[in-house]
């Protein structure tokens, strides 16, 4: 029988109701003639509770404990799902990571998933088995031990799990009913896109569209895996939710997909910097391995042999990039004045497949600010995308005046 995959996140498992809920839409699918295979988080809350109970036992903790503690609350899901379909007469069966086996790297707490042989759970559809609840989030390292594959890491299960099964879909169920072109609390002109492809939800979800995980978006579009964003609390259709697939799959769309935000940017520079080559190298090995993740970069005109250089990163991560800097200076690899963070700013970005072969979108991007007098720190671009760093008070003015210039609110 063909395969489906359908993930549930933590908001629509959080109570037994909810699962029941769950359990409800599972057995529509199986009751069509799929085998089915249910990627479950852990019960809204409860991770933050595992995470909690580790740092107040053991703040410098074992990573290989800690993922056996917080990879517990996927494992209690499943088997609650298990049982609910089993009273509805779904044959059912919960999963471990290891059972299956997700076999992942050693990275506890972040590992990312190498193979997921399908023998196991095949086996099992062919005695008899109608769906698998599999624990998302959790895998199993080559030395046996349990890993998880950090936050967000059962959107990244659910498409393992439909690649390596050849699914014809992957449903992925949470708290809002699709992708929109922006966060609709902030733009209430904010429209639900029927279809967007890989490469603009990547961006969106990398730029802060909190949607979909990243990486899962990576992996779907590696190996063509049809996505379905849509809600558990609303009624269920073939035309619900949004598509995310290949952009030759979308007929027309607009130049500008989507607006995406971050708010939680910091914009860091370090001041008379020695100008000679070599120099962004020993700055950005050093943040690299200080764990900083680096977004924007922007060196300014050298003067008498001196320059300054500019950055974005998490605002969370500015302790460590100080820390990482610092020791770069002390080591003798760098030499500068000082080292500025401006944590009040936020970023702004455009993005759309349109881009590609359409111009004037920055220019218009760029006039759109400047008529409601905000001013632009720092500018990226990509093939199609354009990132702004603003004052984080004009955040969602930009916000709602961009999408209002690109017309989002009406279908292409």
């Amino acid at each position: 029988m063909p395969v489906l995959v359908m993930k549930f996140g933590g908001t629509s498992v959080a109570t037994l109701d909810r699962i029941r809920r769950a359990a409800k839409r599972v057995g529509v699918e199986v009751a069509k003639g799929y085998d089915v295979i249910v990627i479950v988080s852990a019960m809204s809350g409860k991770t933050n509770e595992l995470v909690g109970w580790v740092n107040e036992t053991s703040p410098m903790y074992d990573a290989r404990e800690y993922d056996a503690v917080v990879s517990s609350g996927e494992n209690v899901t499943a088997g609650l799902m298990a049982l609910t379909l089993q009273e509805m007469d779904v044959p059912a069966r919960s999963w471990q990571g290891w059972q299956v086996p997700v076999k992942t790297t050693s990275a506890h707490s972040s590992a990312r998933i190498e193979d997921i042989p399908p023998a196991n759970i095949m086996t099992k559809f062919g005695e008899g088995m109608r769906v698998a609840v599999v624990a998302g989030f959790q895998g199993v390292s080559p030395e046996g031990r349990i890993t998880t594959l950090g936050r967000g890491g059962s959107d990244t299960t659910a498409v393992a799990f439909a690649a390596a099964f050849d699914a014809e879909r992957c449903d992925i169920y949470t708290d809002v009913d699709g992708v929109y072109t922006t966060d609709p609390r902030v733009s209430a002109k904010a429209r639900k896109l029927d279809k967007i492809a890989f490469e603009e939800m990547l961006e969106l979800a990398s730029l802060g569209a909190k949607v979909l995980q990243t990486r899962s978006v990576e992996l779907a579009m590696r190996y063509k895996v049809k996505l379905r964003v849509l809600s558990s609390f609303e009624e269920q259709s073939d035309e619900a939710g949004t598509l995310v697939c290949a952009e030759e799959e979308i007929m027309e769309s607009n130049v500008v997909s989507g607006i995406a935000f971050s708010r939680d940017e910091a914009k860091m520079t370090l001041v008379s910097v020695a100008d000679r080559p070599g120099i962004a190298a020993a700055i950005f090995t050093a943040l690299s391995e200080g764990g900083v993740n680096v977004d924007m970069i922007v060196q300014n005109i050298s003067e008498e042999g001196r320059t300054d250089m500019t950055w974005s990163c998490p605002v969370d991560q500015i302790k460590r990039a100080e820390a990482a800097i610092d020791a770069a200076k002390k080591s003798g690899e760098l030499n500068f004045d000082d080292l500025i963070a401006d944590t009040d700013v936020a970023k702004v970005s455009v993005v759309g497949i349109g881009m590609r072969s359409h111009t004037g979108v920055a220019a218009k991007m760029f006039q759109v600010l400047s008529n409601e007098g905000v001013n632009i720190k720092v500018i990226t671009t990509s093939e199609i995308k354009i990132s702004v760093l603003i004052d984080r008070k004009y955040m969602e003015l930009a916000v709602q005046a961009l999408h209002d210039a690109f017309e989002l609110d009406k279908a292409a």
